[in-house]
């Protein structure tokens, strides 16, 4: 009776046992350190390098030579090596990460934001973790020093409406060495790096679009008056009105919070009053939706019987008919820019240790909300158009 073969001998080997074992060894052994993560030691050994040059590589210095770069990388490649990021943390001080605050992440204006920052910080290395305060001031305060205490490289923060002025929670963060931006929203009483929209000169040029139309009682759905832009967007409309001598009535004036709750029901309320307006200025997309919705609730034609301007682009506002007048927001760029300014003060790259403020400009694109087939006065030269025109 014939023996069976070997099952070395099945592996092509020819029956070198010793070989055979070994590269089994050593396949069994790789298999292991992949399962398990692989240390920094065996990546060296595998590239055939020391530990300092694969330490150089994950710290990008210009000290390794482009073969040695590409031989640490191959053998991270092959062993799925992962860096400890928190051990390296520790060592560095640095955590690679940045926390951003947000008041709202249901509004549809922040993940534009959202994206313009990561895209400004992930290209340098850096992890973006984000956090919602539903404009809760206990909860950012909550936020702030669980940030502070894992020692994030920087924070960018969108504050909630804040009373009593109190910004220690951000000082304290400062005063750590963490850079802060604001950006949509400046804190009261701090004087801090930030990126805002020109509230007041978007809101202007709505009011006078509506001006232009010949609306007298034009109405406003704002946001908390304790907010910075909330302020900024009602100083537009009524520099506009005092402009054009129109008196401010305040019954025509409502304040929300940049919900869609409240700005469905302060404009069904508005609508409703003895004194309703011929035109509406809603001053956020939200609380825009929420005015939409008591439009058609109310089966308000628009503009035959009100106009509706909102300052923000609203999700499908050029797809609606009528079309929505807005001021838009150039919110991806917002993004971009507060990244930007936050890695120039990580990197120190900022020049002035002055704060700084970057101000953007927003754009008034004009619909069929306010022109269709509305009952107001045309301004002199401007035509009636299904498609939108833009006014800067």
């Amino acid at each position: 009776m014939q023996n069976p073969p070997h099952p070395l001998n099945l592996l092509g080997t020819g029956g070198n046992s010793t070989c055979t074992a070994f590269t089994l060894l050593s396949l069994q052994r790789e298999t292991n350190i992949i399962k398990r993560n692989a240390t920094i030691q065996e990546v060296a050994r595998r590239a055939k390098v020391s530990v300092g040059t694969v330490s150089n590589v994950l710290n990008d210095s210009n000290a390794v030579s482009s073969q040695l770069l590409r031989r640490v990388q191959q053998a991270m490649r092959d062993l799925n090596y992962h860096p400890n990021n928190h051990a390296r943390s520790l060592k560095s001080r640095r955590s690679s990460v940045i926390g951003i605050v947000i008041s709202d992440i249901t509004n549809p204006f922040f993940p534009l934001v959202l994206r313009g920052v990561e895209s400004a910080i992930v290209q340098h290395g850096y992890m973006l973790t984000i956090f919602n305060t539903d404009d809760d001031l206990e909860r950012e305060r909550q936020i702030f020093s669980m940030l502070r205490t894992h020692r994030v490289d920087g924070m960018l923060a969108v504050v909630a409406p804040n009373p009593a002025n109190d910004v220690s929670h951000i000082v304290q963060a400062i005063d750590m060495g963490i850079p802060v931006v604001c950006l949509d929203r400046t804190p009261p009483g701090l004087n801090v790096d930030s990126v805002v929209v020109d509230n007041v000169r978007g809101a202007a040029m709505c009011v006078r679009h509506l001006v232009g139309l010949g609306h007298r009682r034009i109405g406003i759905i704002n946001g908390s008056s304790w907010l910075q832009t909330a302020r900024d967007r009602y100083k537009g409309y009524e520099m506009v009105l005092g402009e054009s001598n129109i008196k401010i009535d305040r019954d025509l004036v409502r304040e929300g919070d940049f919900r869609f709750e409240s700005g469905y029901k302060m404009t069904k309320d508005l609508l409703l009053s003895h004194s309703h307006p011929t035109a509406l200025f809603v001053s956020n997309g939200t609380m825009g939706l929420g005015a939409l919705q008591a439009f058609n609730e109310l089966a308000i034609s628009c503009p035959d019987q009100v106009a509706l301007a909102i300052f923000d682009d609203i999700p499908g506002g050029r797809m609606l008919r009528p079309s929505i007048t807005s001021v838009i927001q150039p919110a991806y760029d917002l993004g971009v820019k507060a990244g930007e300014l936050l890695l120039s003060r990580l990197t120190n790259k900022a020049g002035p240790t002055e704060p700084v403020t970057i101000t953007l400009q927003a754009e008034l694109i004009i619909g069929e909300s306010t022109t269709g087939s509305g009952k107001a006065a045309m301004p002199r030269g401007t035509k009636r158009s299904s498609s939108r025109k833009k006014s800067s």
